[in-house]
């Protein structure tokens, strides 16, 4: 175990309220996050403010977080979280470290991973996996077995893998500029729904209306199985109206705003496929294009580029003063990658996917 004069891992309360006497370290906990990926990627693009980040912290029946603030002589300098997801079967833990820049190469993060490695094992985990940006830099590259993408062997890929780590996938983050022009898009989707006659847009805001709760809930249940994560471990979920309702409140109940665009099976009424747009409470910030799935059963017809294209355009009229909508998808995804591209995505960052399995 590595010990630092000075250093202490405070588990992070978890307030009621972001204006409670006991949300200090909270508060303070997001203003350093914020500078962290700020010094990560050169932008605020990937900024939250404190009480829109809170609900994403509350207890669920859905996984056990264990959380903590990293204390450098009383200053809070970063955070260590690992999350377990409660999944019959699960055997993963997922985790982070995150630290300031200019506390880096004291062993800090060492010995941040012994407590992520140590509450791992004490709730039988086997499986810990980890992601991280890796800004482009000249040098040795690293490569996943997926053989695409690839990246620096920057600092935190020698982190990684002084603990055991092998990269298992590369994802691309890509950002769409919403102040130009929309032709593209609209004549996309325009040959996306000649494409899929036997299928129809359907969009709502969460809360999920009943109608849609059961086939979205089966739609996120089929993102642990149907979209591409290399030899990463992922437990198949579990997702019925309840666990949707759940979801939805996380951004409903801090103001932020989350856009389903679906696409619905005209003769049965099945949803099919859904991509997930999300703006916080300041419209004037980044957008965020979160999940987006093509049922495997309904592939072939341009449903990706029908919900893509669908709901970017009336995106326009939601959050009119955000410049950009930012997304991630895994480098071997060429199918999700094509749409992208040809809507207008351009790439601007590259994160590892991280794997390790533990010994017994």
């Amino acid at each position: 175990m590595t010990t630092i004069t000075g250093l202490e891992f405070r588990p992070l309360v978890i307030p009621d309220s972001i204006d409670t006497p006991d949300a200090a370290d909270f508060r303070e906990m997001v203003r350093v996050r914020n500078i962290i990926y700020r010094e990560i990627s050169g932008h605020d693009d990937h900024r939250i403010a404190a009480d829109e980040l809170l609900p994403h912290y509350r207890p669920t029946e859905y996984q056990t977080r264990r959380s903590w603030v990293v204390v450098d002589d009383g200053a809070i300098i970063g955070r260590v979280g690992v999350d377990m997801p409660q999944e019959d079967g699960s055997k993963e833990a997922f985790w982070l470290i995150e630290l300031l820049r200019d506390t880096w190469g004291r062993g800090i993060g060492s010995a941040a991973y012994d407590l992520v490695e140590r509450t791992a094992r004490e709730f039988g985990r086997s499986v810990l996996q980890s992601w991280a940006e890796h800004p482009a830099a000249p040098g040795p590259q690293l490569a996943p077995p997926t053989g695409f993408g690839e990246i620096p062997r920057d600092h935190i890929a020698r982190f990684y893998l002084r603990q055991g780590y092998t990269l298992e996938q590369v994802e691309r983050n890509s950002a769409f500029d919403l102040t130009g022009s929309f032709a593209g898009v609209e004549r996309l989707l325009a040959e996306a729904q000649a494409a899929s006659p036997a299928y129809r847009v359907v969009q709502w805001f969460a809360p999920t209306p009943e109608e849609y709760a059961p086939g979205y809930a089966w739609m996120k249940s089929r993102m642990s199985t149907d979209a591409p994560s290399a030899a990463l471990d992922f437990a198949e979920e579990t997702w019925d109206t309840a666990r949707i309702a759940e979801h939805d409140a996380r951004y409903t109940s801090a103001g932020r705003t989350i856009q389903v665009t679906a696409a619905q099976h005209i003769g049965t009424g099945e949803l099919c496929a859904f991509n997930e747009l999300v703006i916080g409470k300041d419209r004037g910030e980044p957008s965020h294009q979160e999940d987006t799935l093509v049922l495997k059963e309904h592939r072939g017809h341009k449903l990706g580029t029908l919900v893509k294209c669908a709901g970017l355009l009336s995106w326009r009229d939601v959050a009119p003063a955000s410049a950009r909508v930012i997304t991630y998808n895994a480098e071997e995804n060429r199918p999700m990658l094509d749409i992208n591209e040809a809507i207008g995505f351009a790439p601007i960052a590259y994160v590892g996917a991280w794997k390790k399995v533990l010994d017994d």
